[in-house]
């Protein structure tokens, strides 16, 4: 029962992978707190510090992804580790429950499952434009370009959390909340939702910036024998 969940699961962290934003959890470079009886800021000056904090940044990271089918009362939890290098390079090598990988070069997206020795390649752009995925990484300022974003009623009087509306009705991506510390402007938390009301949730730790990181652990090679499939676009 578990193998079988873990298959039916498989296409849904990829679309929570290729949907949502890339959000950073604590253990990144430390910003200048905003004294707590000041201002609070405007959205657009949220956006510009997590622009300042994520711009032109390679890093790794270790993540657990929850994820949850809401039409199949399934919920299940992924963990292993990614890496991002600009522009618009990453690569998410999951570890459990099952292993399996999803890299991109910024160009082409390879999702390889050694388990059935399959890979299936598509168009980066398709699945990463208009914000979507590690394009936040590289400009913050996407999230104004590609969604309408407001502040909601937040987890708690330490946070700000701002929701995020596609300007482009869409399928795979109904809204974003994104939980912010009110001092450090770390992204505590974020959650994903589909249009069938799928939510998922991933959180970042162990986060290290490495400049200068090695581009080929972006590309892929499909192992001898490997069956190539190519991904539908979902016009």
């Amino acid at each position: 029962m578990l193998q079988m969940k873990n298959k039916i699961l498989l296409p849904f962290i990829i679309w929570v992978i290729i949907s949502m934003p890339v959000t950073i959890a604590a253990q990144t470079p430390a910003l200048k707190a905003a004294p707590a009886d000041s201002k609070s800021p405007s959205i657009e000056e949220v956006i510009e510090t997590l622009d300042r904090r994520f711009n032109a940044a390679d890093f790794s990271a270790s993540f657990t992804q929850e994820s949850t089918l809401k039409a199949m009362a399934i919920t299940d939890t992924a963990k292993g580790k990614v890496w991002f290098k600009h522009p618009g390079m990453m690569r998410w090598a999951y570890e459990s429950p099952e292993q399996y990988a999803i890299i991109t070069d910024g160009k082409t997206l390879w999702i390889y499952r050694p388990e059935d020795n399959q890979v299936v390649v598509g168009d980066a752009m398709t699945y990463f434009s208009n914000g979507k995925g590690a394009s936040f990484l590289s400009n913050f300022k996407l999230v104004r370009e590609s969604f309408k974003v407001s502040f909601t009623q937040p987890s708690d009087e330490d946070h700000y959390t701002l929701r995020l509306i596609p300007h482009q009705k869409q399928l795979d991506l109904s809204e974003i909340f994104l939980n912010i510390d009110k001092r450090s402007f770390e992204i505590d938390s974020v959650v994903s939702v589909n249009a069938y009301g799928d939510e998922s949730r991933i959180i970042f730790s162990n986060l290290a910036f490495e400049p200068g990181m090695d581009a080929s652990l972006f590309h892929f090679q499909p192992p001898k024998g490997a069956d190539v499939v190519e991904l539908e676009t979902g016009d």
